[in-house]
């Protein structure tokens, strides 16, 4: 396939997928950048309540926090208010500051959809700043369409909704030149913030890409490699260990269609992961772990099916292998009417090959190589899976990236049981094993436990250079 992905192989979940991967974000970048546990009366600035950046409005409450997102379409911003998502609506910078510090002095968990353009609120932010001190945003980021900024991607802080509409398409220089002026705006607001304690990242949505060719001073000091910014990518600084010890998006789907069944899947994860805890892992570990139990106890009281019984969360291999042969036995055994067909976001440990998001954390000269998400499907493909597919394209743009993805029918018969472990295996251990080589000391630390709880996986354990300057005296040679 050549074209946007569908996020997972011919398997569509709705927004679920993305509300659960930003919740996760958002909780482990207060872990890192703030040190909390407790996200209460911290505040996320961000862009974007489209299709899929419409999950951070509920991901801000889930997690805890005060989610503040701008939106320049108010068709998008009261479709989310109405669906229930979004819990506060305001046009006025103004009361948008005021609502901002009451949320953050009451502590309260809610999300306030601004009608306007982020380029104004990450200004005011900093006139904010400057007038009182107060520096009233701890996190922020970015979920505009900039992977394609010039056909309705990105919109100017320059122009109204209606008037950049039109001048895309009767003006497009005209309107790339506004649109990267925009970008040099709002990138000098957030590095005003920034200098004062603000914690910024990229989705990977190319946002800084876009904006370092917009001009914005957004380069890291000494890279050559024109994939690292001032501000890392969420994978490279928040996702990328997570990906490295294995974890990654899994999901299901019940073919029966019965929300009876995905009720019985969610009390099988759950207990899975339970148990694996309590077989002993490690701290890190067993924090996701915990994370993700969370997750799918409190599942069906957010309402995110859209068409699909399916869910998803994150585990590593030993999780996936357990919750699928769990599954498969429930299928068996009657529990669940009908297959249950597993799969995973292409945004995982081993699917996707893209330098500026999943693969940006990979810094031995390797990220631009597609060969990962290739050898997954090809690898996935005679292990077992049902269907594989390979599409080119998704998220950061046409040619930026290489995605595989599987899906995997459980039909209760022990062949599927059987085919579950073999192909999972490897599906995992093939990014964790790319991890390791890269340098990443969680990957090298989970694919040597993969290889003592699997007498037949055999990985190549790289060599830590001692001396820095060997390479440079070997050239120089």
């Amino acid at each position: 396939m050549y074209g946007q992905m569908t996020a997972g192989s011919y398997c569509y979940i709705g927004p679920q997928g993305i509300v659960h991967g930003t919740t996760i974000t958002v909780m482990n970048a207060g872990r890192q950048y703030l040190n909390v546990g407790d996200l209460s009366g911290k505040v996320l600035v961000t862009s974007g309540l489209g299709g899929m950046s419409g999950a951070q409005a509920k991901a801000a409450v889930i997690s805890g926090c005060v989610g503040v997102i701008a939106e320049v379409s108010k068709e998008a911003l009261t479709k989310r208010h109405n669906q229930g998502w979004l819990v506060e609506v305001t046009d006025n910078l103004d009361d948008l500051m005021q609502r901002i510090r009451d949320a953050k002095r009451k502590k309260v968990a809610t999300s306030i959809g601004y009608h306007g353009n982020i380029v104004d609120i990450w200004e005011r932010l900093v006139s904010e700043l400057e007038s009182t001190g107060d520096l009233l945003v701890d996190l922020g980021s970015d979920q505009t369409s900039c992977h394609n900024p010039f056909n309705g991607g990105y919109y100017p802080v320059q122009l109204t909704f209606d008037e950049a509409n039109e001048m895309m398409h009767t003006d497009p220089a005209r309107f790339k030149n506004l649109v990267q002026e925009s970008l040099c705006r709002q990138v000098a607001a957030i590095n005003k913030l920034a200098d004062n304690g603000l914690y910024f990242w990229d989705y990977g949505n190319a946002f800084l890409l876009e904006a370092s060719r917009a001009g914005a001073d957004v380069k890291k000091d000494g890279d050559t490699t024109g994939t690292r910014f001032k501000y890392p990518s969420y994978v490279q600084d928040i996702m990328g260990d997570i990906f490295s010890m294995g974890f990654g998006p899994f999901r299901w789907v019940c073919t029966s269609t019965d929300p009876n069944d995905l009720a019985t899947t969610d009390e099988i994860a759950a207990s899975v992961l339970e148990d694996i805890i309590a077989s002993g892992v490690p701290d890190s570990t067993k924090q996701q772990y915990e994370d993700n139990i969370k997750w799918i106890k409190q599942a069906s009281q957010h309402e995110l099916v859209v068409g699909s019984q399916a869910r998803i969360l994150y585990s590593d291999q030993q999780g996936r292998v357990a919750i699928a042969t769990a599954f498969n036995r429930a299928v068996h055994e009657g529990r669940i009417k009908a297959a249950v067909v597993i799969s995973r976001d292409h945004h995982d440990v081993s699917g996707t090959d893209s330098p500026f998001r999943e693969t940006s954390n990979i810094y031995d000269g390797s990220a631009f190589c597609a060969d990962m998400a290739v050898q997954n499907v090809i690898g996935d493909s005679f292990r077992g899976a049902t269907w594989v597919s390979l599409h080119n394209g998704g998220g950061v743009g046409w040619g930026e990236v290489m995605n595989g993805g599987f899906g995997l029918v459980l039909d209760g018969s022990e062949q599927a049981g059987e085919r579950a472990k073999m192909m999972l295996g490897w599906d995992v251990s093939n990014g964790v094993a790319r991890r390791s080589w890269a340098g990443n000391a969680n990957a090298k630390e989970t694919i040597c436990r993969a290889m003592e709880q699997n007498s037949k996986l055999t990985v190549t354990i790289p060599h830590q250079v001692q001396d820095d300057g060997l390479l440079d005296r070997a050239l120089q040679s």
